[in-house]
């Protein structure tokens, strides 16, 4: 099933496994500027997330990057006080801030993985068929598939495939991490965001999770909030770097890496400040 926001009458029981359509951006934010109340939490950003890549969003606490993250599937749109005052994103070629789009429907197909993670005290299975059922999809078969292919997508069939129907969270913090992801591709996202997503988790369960986001990078467009160098390092093709509300340098994450344009970007990454 498309899960598209240029897809937004589709018939619930549609294929689950629908490539996607688009261009080469799959999102745009252009000249976004956001408020927490009379807060400039966001200044003038411009950014385009291309479609099957990893962006890493760095910067010290406070500077904004999981506030833009927040903003992509308007998670924002639950805090009193929070705006944004300037500027659009554009998801699919749509601005999602239309009022005609369903919100409900943009964060499905903005989907979100959080720093913890967050099961639902139901069995393993209804976990990642929960989307689907969301969608209107009752066929059982349809569903027994979808959530067949989306524990393998997320490595986690072979570990969990006899205990299906066993509660979810009796599954290890990286199991349950793989699992929130796996119930999020379930629904075919066009983008993944991910707030901090392996902070929680011992280094074993952290290079899993990162083996996972470079492998679905082929069908998925990822964003991967950090404050982990190392990591963005490893998973990220760009890298976008904030402070103070405002992005200072955006480029291949190598060349940010190993030789950034501006020396506060430098100053940062080798652990001078933040």
């Amino acid at each position: 099933m498309n899960a598209t926001p240029n897809s937004m009458q589709e018939s619930p029981e549609k294929s689950a496994s629908t490539p996607h359509a688009g261009g080469k951006c799959a999102v745009q934010i252009q000249n976004l500027s956001f408020n927490y109340g009379s807060s400039e939490a966001l200044k003038n950003i411009t950014l385009d997330l291309e479609r099957n890549g990893v962006t890493a969003f760095i910067g010290p606490s406070g500077c904004g990057k999981s506030t833009l993250l927040r903003c992509i599937n308007r998670m924002n749109d639950e805090i009193v006080g929070a705006r944004v005052t300037k500027g659009k994103i554009i998801v699919e070629d749509i601005d999602i801030h239309d009022p005609s789009v369903d919100v409900v429907k943009l964060r499905r197909d903005v989907g979100m993985v959080f720093q913890k993670s967050n099961p639902f005290p139901r069995s393993i299975f209804e976990n990642v068929a929960f989307g689907l059922r969301m969608r209107g999809i009752r066929n059982k078969a349809v569903i027994e598939q979808s959530v067949e292919e989306s524990l393998r997508a997320a490595a986690l069939w072979d570990e969990v495939k006899d205990r299906l129907n066993e509660s979810a969270l009796g599954l290890s913090g990286g199991q349950q991490q793989r699992l929130c992801i796996a119930r999020t591709i379930a629904v075919k996202p066009l983008v993944v965001l991910m707030d901090e997503p392996c902070s929680a988790l011992d280094p074993i369960a952290t290079a899993k999770v990162e083996e996972l986001i470079w492998s679905l990078k082929k069908d998925y467009t990822f964003v991967v909030v950090t404050h982990n160098m190392h990591q963005a390092s490893r998973v990220s093709d760009k890298t976008a770097f904030f402070y103070m509300g405002e992005m200072i340098e955006f480029g291949e994450t190598t060349k940010m890496f190993t030789n950034p344009s501006v020396k506060r970007t430098e100053d940062y990454i080798s652990g001078r400040f933040g």
